[in-house]
């Protein structure tokens, strides 16, 4: 298959912009008249709300904008120093299973991360990347996916060098007892340049995990 077109978008780039855009990349790539896409974005600070989210999860509502998605999962937090992932492919192509498309985007963002030092790992029942601090496990990526008629759309969020008390408006993914952290709060200094070569470097392998895991169905 065509790689997907890798498109870094510069500066911030407005929520409701981005999911307009989205929505109509997912219909060409199902058309057939534009290609898969990988898109990677910065957004003004924002809450977004999944299939998921329960209103009371939404602790200061006046706090940001909000926006209800289509995504799933459920409050989540996207602002500057945050590397938001929208990923944009046709499984109708790549086969046909949401868990191993998901499966696939954790092991991507995990081995992003080791390319910074950093040990992250997966958890039972909680979706997302996770890492040990001296606080516990935090959660450093979340996932959030739609997929319409086999095409995938939202992605990830990889948490760079984000102010965290954002995240303070809100029970992010619904799990109070587990804190967020980054990449500058784990102590290390990265760019959002930085995080993008990290991924662009681990692209080949996540989709070389995707096929194979897609293939066994992911067992």
């Amino acid at each position: 298959m065509t790689d997907p077109e890798w498109r870094v978008e510069p500066g911030l780039t407005d929520y409701a912009a981005a999911l307009a855009a989205m929505e109509a990349r997912v219909e060409a790539i199902r058309d057939g008249s534009a290609p898969e896409r990988i898109w990677l974005v910065e957004h003004p600070p924002v809450y977004t709300a999944g299939t998921s989210a329960i209103d009371t999860d939404l602790v200061e509502p006046e706090r940001f904008p909000v926006f209800q998605t289509g995504r799933g999962g459920q409050y989540t937090y996207h602002g500057p120093g945050q590397r938001v992932g929208y990923v944009m492919l046709d499984l109708n192509a790549r086969g046909r299973d949401v868990r191993c498309f998901v499966d696939a985007l954790e092991d991507w963002m995990i081995a992003a991360l080791a390319r910074f030092g950093v040990t992250a790992f997966k958890a039972d029942g909680r979706v997302g990347v996770w890492t040990a601090t001296p606080a516990g496990e935090a959660k450093i990526g979340a996932i959030g996916v739609r997929v319409r008629r086999w095409v995938t759309f939202h992605g990830f969020a990889l948490n760079v060098s984000p102010d965290l008390s954002h995240f303070g408006g809100i029970v992010p993914c619904g799990l109070p007892d587990y804190p967020v952290t980054s990449l500058a709060a784990l102590g290390i200094e990265a760019s959002l340049a930085d995080a993008d070569a990290a991924l662009a470097a681990t692209f080949p392998a996540f989709l070389a995990r995707l096929a194979a895991r897609q293939a066994a169905t992911c067992r």
